[in-house]
């Protein structure tokens, strides 16, 4: 394959940090050639120092004079601001744009992107959580492909190579249940971030892993699925499995399964989308099932982590729906990383704000974010109300 120019919307972040490492470890398949943070500026300096990309972007604008004089003495461009980052996705020179970003502020890069017809790794969900339809629609006009990032939406990708599309009759997300697996409401009442954050099986950044905890991202996960694998709700299934070794499933019409197996190391799913459709050879460890001593499954509790229940009704309403659930668990879950709120009460807001905000059944990108916007304000405003 010919070398691979990527740019990288996030690549202080967790997803973002291993990029990089697949990269280093290929230098001859893939370039950095695109770098931005929000406001992690140190580290973005240091990349910078160490891949040489073409242009670096700091979100915060605060930050740009030190990045700016950092690195004077390279051949990089430095810019700053969040239409910045709407710009670099266009550069000529880029090849594949690997969404990293963190919510709602991955949508209108990635729709840029698109429209420059660059081809999408996809590590940013809610992209497609909020604006799926309009995002798929854009990328089929465009003939680019949107190349799943998240491990489970890369095993459904992997297992659906050579299969026929009408012969698909389920596919099955497969979930690690997070650090309170088995537990009950009473438990959940009282539990602190820091007890969220200690994920069993898998290193993420704080906002995806209190998602795992709560299971919004699964539920966020069936969404991204519907829109990019073209199923209905009814065909995506959840399905507990502590060890996280099975990825993700589907399930054909015939009653045969196929699925995605590897160690919980997300190297592997980045890799392969940046590649896509080659497969490259890496010193990443090997899954020895001489020590593997089981496989097990669980149905989700979707009466204590309701958030999974949210997200199937955001979906069967669809339109906006979606865009207001993302938005207010953005909020949520900031404000219980602020301890402002408790676990369960992220889901209640949640569910709050999805009765209250007023649905729009055909959005643009406009709308999409007069909505957002909107959700977000009111999601805080009960957050206030509830603390005082």
């Amino acid at each position: 394959m010919n070398k691979r120019n990527i740019a990288i919307l996030g690549s202080t972040g967790s997803i973002g940090t291993q990029t990089l490492e697949v990269v280093k470890s290929h230098p001859d398949l893939f370039k950095a050639d695109v770098l931005t943070a929000a406001n992690n500026y140190r580290l973005l300096i240091d990349q910078a120092l160490e891949f040489k990309p073409q242009a670096v972007v700091i979100s915060n604008p605060e930050h740009y004079s030190t990045v700016k004089e950092a690195l004077a003495n390279e051949n990089v461009q430095v810019y700053a601001g969040t239409d910045a980052l709407s710009e670099v996705v266009q550069i000529p020179s880029i090849d594949v744009v690997l969404t990293a970003l963190v919510g709602f502020s991955g949508l209108v890069p990635t729709f840029n992107a698109i429209k420059a017809k660059k081809a999408i790794a996809l590590a940013n969900k809610e992209t497609l959580v909020v604006a799926g339809e309009l995002i798929t629609k854009l990328a089929k006009q465009n003939d680019v492909d949107i190349l799943p990032v998240d491990s489970e939406h890369s095993a459904i990708f992997q297992c659906l190579m050579g299969e026929r599309s009408e012969s698909v009759e389920k596919l099955i997300l497969t979930a690690s249940g997070g650090p309170f697996r088995g537990k009950n409401r009473d438990y959940l009442r009282n539990v602190s971030f820091r007890d969220a954050l200690k994920h069993p099986n898998w290193t993420m950044g704080q906002k995806i892993t209190i998602d795992s905890a709560s299971l919004m991202n699964k539920g966020l996960e069936v969404i991204e699925a519907h829109w990019l694998f073209g199923v209905e709700a009814c065909q995506i299934d959840v399905v507990v499995h502590p060890q996280s070794i099975i990825h993700s499933m589907v399930q054909f019409s015939d009653g045969s399964i196929k699925a995605q197996l590897g160690l919980p190391d997300m190297k592997l799913p980045i890799q392969y989308a940046l590649a896509y459709p080659e497969r490259v050879e890496n010193k990443l460890p090997r899954l020895d099932f001489n020590t593997l001593s089981q496989l097990t499954f669980e149905k989700p509790d979707m009466d204590t982590f309701s958030n999974l229940r949210l997200a199937y009704q955001a979906l069967e309403k669809g339109g906006s729906m979606p865009c207001v659930l993302n938005a207010a668990n953005e909020i949520v879950v900031a404000a219980f990383l602020n301890q402002e709120i408790g676990f369960l009460q992220m889901s209640e807001l949640i569910e709050e704000t999805m009765v209250k905000i007023d649905h729009e059944k055909n959005p643009d990108l406009e709308t999409f974010s007069k909505i957002d916007h909107q959700s977000r304000a009111y999601t805080r405003e009960a957050i206030k109300k509830q603390r005082h």
